[in-house]
């Protein structure tokens, strides 16, 4: 009996003692600003019998990471600045991409978006909702992100998608230029 009232008597104290103790169960958000010189959307666009590659640089951004998860985000993308890495293309189509029937970067130089939400659903993948800011419209997109690091070393995260690109309000010849291009996202950042 003495034992069971020394046990019981210790669980209380223990108990009282860490009523008192303050537990942070909520861990520091960290921010990572995204790297300009590291980070792009690489892009593929086709047309009927070929096709064509190119980038556009990330002008700048910020990554939100919380106990080493994405949890947000918001980028500035160079519209302007797009670029075609492939010799066919070259300068000619790089001109034409700024021009009204594309991009129209007289008008709209940057397209931004924002992550709307995060659902992890493996150790380092997630998807990833969120809101697309281009030539005056707003498209909701959605997307596999793969996280590759998120450490006192620095944020990497990709991401390859498929997007129609007349629902960024970019329609020049249909059934000439296929509707669908191909993205490739690298995102770099550090503390």
């Amino acid at each position: 009996m003495k034992k069971a009232i020394v046990a019981f008597t210790s669980f209380a104290l223990i108990l009282g003692l860490s009523s008192f103790v303050t537990i942070n169960a909520k861990r520091d958000v960290v921010n990572y600003t995204v790297s300009a010189e590291k980070s792009k959307i690489d892009w593929i666009g086709s047309k009927k019998g070929d096709f064509h590659t190119g980038l556009f640089p990330i002008k700048s951004g910020s990554v939100s990471v919380d106990a080493g998860k994405l949890t947000g985000g918001k980028f500035v993308i160079d519209l302007a600045g797009v670029k075609v890495t492939d010799a066919a293309g070259g300068d000619r189509l790089t001109g034409h991409l700024k021009s009204p029937d594309f991009f129209d970067v007289a008008k709209f130089a940057e397209a931004t978006f924002e992550i709307t939400s995060v659902k992890y659903t493996g150790a380092s993948t997630a998807d990833v909702a969120g809101t697309l800011n281009i030539k005056g419209a707003s498209v909701p997109v959605k997307f596999v992100a793969n996280i590759r690091s998120a450490d006192e070393k620095g944020f990497f995260a990709q991401a390859f998608l498929s997007i129609d690109r007349t629902l960024l309000g970019v329609n020049y010849v249909p059934g000439m230029v296929s509707n669908d291009v191909q993205l490739a996202i690298h995102i770099f950042g550090t503390k």
